[in-house]
């Protein structure tokens, strides 16, 4: 391995807590998360993907992205099939990882071959528990492919080295040729076959450190008069295949950058299917004076005459637009323009207001602005307050906002996993974590994320299951358990502090979770009791039978509540 490619292992493995994994996984963690983090910008866990065990058809990562939502089992696709979505628009990742210095035409042909099996009904070859739990999302999957109503899921496999690609004869030949025994399953409305060698690996892990920055000519714009606390605003309008390049990378649309939108792409409902058939039709050069157009806010903009670039950057209005030209770019010629505002400034207020009057024309629940909202900053505040670094957690409030910094991303909390962490610890609710995540979000401002709460069963929580996290991550917990990890953060608090829950807005919850926080922070074998013994909890209510249908239900939760209660940790 070349000198470059393993200082960047080190930096990750340090990054994403895996020091006790041998160097052959660590390479498949880190191959697996800087290919599928061009596809997917939000944080994840590798040990979620990686399948590479033994029966792995050859496969060391298997990632399926179903409506910009990284999928792990069949849970999370029922919790997101509940909101019955018009649509689905599914792309399958699959990732080898080589330490070796060369390609090899052989591993790149059991490779795809391998791809082919797992989408094989009557495969007789053999298959881990990883790849299966992978399988069985993909065929719920395709037994609902009446959905696929913008073209069949895409297929994308990354075969990578420390070496370099000379793409020749055999080795291309072999790579053509498995495109094509993949594009004929006829499963696929794209299957693409990257190879990735140690240039490549340097320059993906590099992008996952910066901020979204992209460069775009916009001639036909009218400077916005001076404003307070915006830095330069510009409206005009731009070219809409000028307007594609910055908001896809890698053939696919960034959702990130919509984060601040407040709401997602709402499929073709009668707006949006107004918008596609205009685009379709001989009206589409009217298509400027037609929509609304998009609002961008950057903290960075700088611009030589008409060429700019932008950096960190969201789009916090045209959500909507954008998707419907960017699943319609065939239509696009010369003479479709969109409507754009571009402001500059890095005033949290003015940003809030922005986001407010643009998203309020249309109706939205009050939870969505969560992330704008005084308690969403008071989390992210005290998150990283600790001065002591091993306590110390980073509250994500905008997707993407610690890219940048240079700290364990393991210690990133997402606002999913503030959410599960603390129903799951604080409400008694395991069971909703999952299945039914949505009911949960939807409560977000009325008994989740409430202004008077105290922060610290949030932050309690979410400790917690940053430290079970490192247990799965360095297998010192079977990954297995992984379908029960809420259930495990529910018995952790029952044996470290078997008193009732006070009241979330008293000084009494702030008393009770200081003395679970005492014991996590002091590690070794007191937060280990804890975990460890809240592992073995949900192991003996389960039983032999370890299943996740049983396990996710109340009754489970109830049993699990009184067998904490009763033994001691």
């Amino acid at each position: 391995m070349d000198l470059i490619t393993s200082s960047l292992l080190s930096d990750f493995t340090k990054e994403f807590q895996l020091d006790d994994l041998p160097e052959s996984e660590r390479f498949e963690h880190f191959t697996a998360y800087v290919t599928v983090r061009r596809h997917y910008s939000e944080i994840f866990d590798t040990s979620d993907i990686t399948v590479g065990e033994g029966n792995d058809l050859g496969i060391d990562a298997i990632a399926t992205i179903v409506n910009g939502v990284l999928i792990a089992d069949t849970d999370g696709l029922d919790d997101l099939m509940s909101g019955n979505p018009d649509y689905l628009d599914v792309s399958f990742i699959f990732v080898q990882a080589d330490r070796g210095t060369s390609f090899e035409a052989a591993k790149l042909g059991n490779f795809a071959y391998g791809v082919s099996e797992f989408f094989n009904p009557s495969t007789k070859e053999p298959r881990n528990e990883y790849v299966k739990a992978a399988a069985d999302v993909m065929a719920a999957i395709f037994a609902k492919s009446a959905k696929f109503k913008r073209g069949n899921p895409t297929c994308r496999l990354y075969y990578a080295t420390t070496g370099k690609w000379s793409g020749e004869g055999a080795l291309e030949a072999r790579r053509l040729a498995a495109t094509k025994d993949l594009t004929n399953l006829e499963y696929f409305s794209e299957v693409d076959i990257v190879p990735v060698g140690a240039s490549e690996l340097q320059k993906f892990y590099n992008q996952t450190k910066n901020s979204i920055s992209r460069e775009f000519v916009f001639a036909n714009r009218q400077d916005v008069p001076e404003i307070p606390g915006v830095k330069e605003a510009f409206v005009g309008f731009v070219p809409a295949k000028q307007f594609l390049p910055i908001i896809s990378e890698a053939g696919e649309i960034i959702r990130s950058i919509f984060y601040d939108n407040v709401r997602d792409f709402q499929g073709y409902n009668g707006v949006n299917d107004e918008i596609r058939q205009t685009l379709k039709s001989d009206r589409k050069s009217r298509f400027v004076l037609m929509n609304n157009g998009i609002t961008i806010i950057a903290r960075s903009v700088t611009h030589t005459a008409s060429r700019f670039v932008i950096e960190d950057f969201q789009i916090v209005n045209g959500c909507q637009t954008s998707h419907v030209l960017f699943d319609n770019q065939d239509q696009l010629d010369d003479s479709v323009m969109v409507p754009l505002r571009l402001i500059s400034t890095q005033d949290e207020e003015v940003i809030e207001d922005i986001i407010h009057a643009t998203n309020k024309q249309t109706e939205i629940d009050s939870g969505q602005f969560f992330a704008i909202s005084e308690f969403a900053r008071q989390l992210e505040m005290h998150f990283k307050s600790f001065d002591d670094v091993e306590a110390r957690l980073y509250y994500e409030r905008r997707s993407r906002q610690y890219d940048r910094l240079n700290i364990e991303k393991t210690r990133i909390v997402p606002q999913t996993s503030a959410i599960r962490a603390f129903a799951a610890m604080f409400l008694n609710e395991p069971h909703n974590t999952v299945r039914s995540y949505k009911a949960l979000a939807e409560r977000v401002g009325k008994d989740i994320f409430v202004q008077g709460h105290k922060i610290l069963p949030y932050y309690t929580a979410a400790f917690t299951l940053y430290l079970l996290e490192y247990l799965f991550r360095n297998q010192k917990v079977e990954s297995s358990m992984k379908v029960a990890r809420y259930q495990i953060l529910l018995a952790s608090r029952i044996l470290a502090n078997k008193n009732p829950v006070p009241q979330l807005n008293s000084r009494q919850m702030d008393a009770y979770c200081k003395g679970i926080c005492e014991k996590l922070w002091a590690g070794g074998t007191t937060s280990g009791d804890i975990l460890f013994g809240a592992v073995e909890a949900v192991k003996a209510v389960a039983g032999k039978k370890f299943d996740r249908d049983p396990i996710h239900t109340a009754a489970f939760t109830e049993e699990l509540i009184a067998y904490c209660q009763t033994h001691p940790l």
